[in-house]
């Protein structure tokens, strides 16, 4: 593989506060803590060791969490070593996407991970521990039902609602059927689809298939898959429920912070409501509102009083669900965390929060970038330099690829900007000549040679039509190769899943993300296949 790396400011299609938080632009600062430095973690450290982090709860969900899908032998010794008050994590976490989803849930597992070892290089006192967060609670099925691979769209059909986490892996079936006669034949494709076959027919629910499936292919990595939704974390948190629901405290503190950012022309990237808190059992996932006095469940017959409401987040925390305003304070005060790793989106809404946080007093984590890749393969690399372009010229935009290829693979020159040159010098002669016989003569020139120099811009376009009509060919392997990096214009990692590169180079896929993902490094990568 060759390592290209490109500064976040050249990528199109990265938003404004994306790029600037990658800079660490100077106008964002107020809104982090720390900014994603090796030396800062150190800073957060004697902080993070101040907060009442209950460990032994957190050892207790997770190892009946990995009893329940058998894999607490090759994880106990790391799940106990959160019981040592030297041991911290570092986590990422998204929505349990189906086979894994786009590339960059892969990347964001792999620059969390990679994160630890440089932390343990630099901090041999203390222990860190990747982890990833399923965010199954949510109820978005549409979001994660779906895979591209190989150009098609491969959908796994529910009739189930509520927290997608909690539905049952009978409606997978056709999907999986699907999926195998996608993969074809291979020695790569008959392991991966065993492996993501055990995952989605061996459990109860989808939560654990997800953390199953997430733990195998990162077996060999110290990674922790944890799941949030359970009564024991959720009580430690049901001061915070309890005090967002009653008094509505987050709304003020995030909106004022998004008016800040507004301010410096950096946009939104979450809505507050009054409460953000949803009401969830299995099969319903339904926003609480307060009206009339009383505490309702939208779409359901479900109210309740003051006492009650504090009566069901007493006796019953798991029935309330963060959503994406509360998330972050949810996960900061259930591990002991010093990093969040996330992508463009994810960094922008945390910066959101940081009034929040102090308002609870709970140690804001260091926002760490997930590093982003462009994966070129060999036949793609073959065809760019036969075309006479290196990988790093697919960032520019299509036409300026299809026009720049034609100028220099037409014998006559396409340009006619030397004779627009020549004619409006042959005008402002006339003008001259105009303006000393009659000043009101000068606009009809002007108007004219405008008139002339647009005929010219419709000739050279018709010139450059033609050329492109001679090398249709090339022209559209152009466009493909264009379309296969940026898919409608975006960016690959965000529409690949990873099954086409695990089949193309098994073990080595992962081995060559963790050789050359390194988060605090500030580059946008190109992996290029060698020729």
């Amino acid at each position: 593989m060759i390592a290209t790396s490109l500064n976040y400011s050249k990528i199109s299609q990265l938003s404004k506060t994306d790029i600037a938080y990658k800079n660490l632009n100077q106008d964002l600062s107020p809104f982090y803590n720390l900014s994603p430095t090796i030396e800062h973690f150190e800073k957060l450290i004697e902080a993070k060791k101040l907060q009442n982090i209950d460990r032994a709860t957190l050892n207790k969900v997770l190892t009946a969490q990995y009893q329940a899908i058998n894999k607490l032998e090759n994880r106990k010794e790391l799940i106990e070593s959160l019981l040592s008050e030297d041991t911290f994590t570092i986590a990422t976490a998204h929505q349990p996407i189906v086979c894994l989803g786009p590339l960059y849930f892969i990347y964001k597992i792999v620059s969390t991970i990679n994160l630890t070892s440089e932390l343990k290089e630099q901090y041999p006192a203390y222990n860190f521990v990747p982890f990833f967060v399923i965010g199954g609670e949510d109820h978005d099925f549409e979001e994660v039902n779906h895979i591209h691979i190989f150009n098609k769209k491969l959908v796994w059909e529910s009739n189930e609602k509520g927290p997608v986490g909690l539905f049952g892996l009978d409606s997978l079936k056709d999907f999986l059927g699907q999926l195998k006669q996608v993969l074809g034949n291979s020695e790569n494709a008959d392991y991966i689809y065993q492996v993501i076959e055990k995952a989605y027919t061996s459990f109860e629910t989808y939560f654990e298939a997800t953390q199953f499936l997430i733990d195998t292919i990162f077996e060999k990595y110290n990674l922790l898959v944890i799941n949030m939704y359970d009564d024991q974390f959720k009580k430690i948190f049901s001061p915070i429920i309890k005090d967002e629901i009653l008094h509505q405290t987050s709304k003020q503190l995030v909106d004022q912070s998004i008016q800040k950012l507004e301010n410096l022309g950096y946009k939104n990237q979450a809505f507050p409501r009054e409460i953000n808190f949803f009401y969830i059992q299995k099969g319903l996932r339904e926003r609480i509102v307060f009206e009339e006095n009383l505490y309702k469940v939208l779409n359901t017959d479900i109210q309740f009083t003051e006492n009650e409401i504090i009566a069901e987040i007493e006796n019953h925390p798991n029935h309330f669900s963060p959503n994406v305003i509360m998330r972050p304070l949810f996960q900061e005060m259930i591990l002991p965390n010093l990093a969040y790793i996330g992508g463009g989106g994810e960094i922008a809404y945390w910066l959101e929060r940081k009034t929040q946080f102090e308002h609870y007093n709970i140690p804001y984590p260091i926002l760490v970038r997930r590093n982003s890749v462009i994966w070129v393969d060999k036949d793609s690399s073959k065809k760019l330099h036969k075309l006479g372009f290196a990988s790093i010229d697919l960032f520019q935009d299509i036409e300026v690829l299809v026009k720049d290829y034609i100028i220099k693979n037409t014998e006559t020159n396409l340009s006619l900007s030397e004779n627009k040159s020549q004619l409006t010098a042959i005008f402002e002669n006339i003008k001259t000549i105009a303006e000393s016989i009659d000043p009101t003569l000068s606009s009809t020139v002007v108007v004219e040679m405008n008139k002339q120099l647009g005929v010219i811009d419709q000739l050279e376009s018709r010139l450059m039509r033609a050329s492109k009509q001679k090398h249709d060919t090339q022209v559209q392997q152009i466009r493909n190769l264009h379309q296969k990096f940026f898919p409608n214009n975006g960016l690959q990692e965000r529409v690949d899943n990873f099954l086409p590169y695990y089949l193309k180079y098994g073990d080595d896929f992962l081995a060559y993300l963790f050789q050359y993902l390194k988060p605090l490094t500030a580059d946008f990568l190109i992996l290029e296949a060698e020729i």
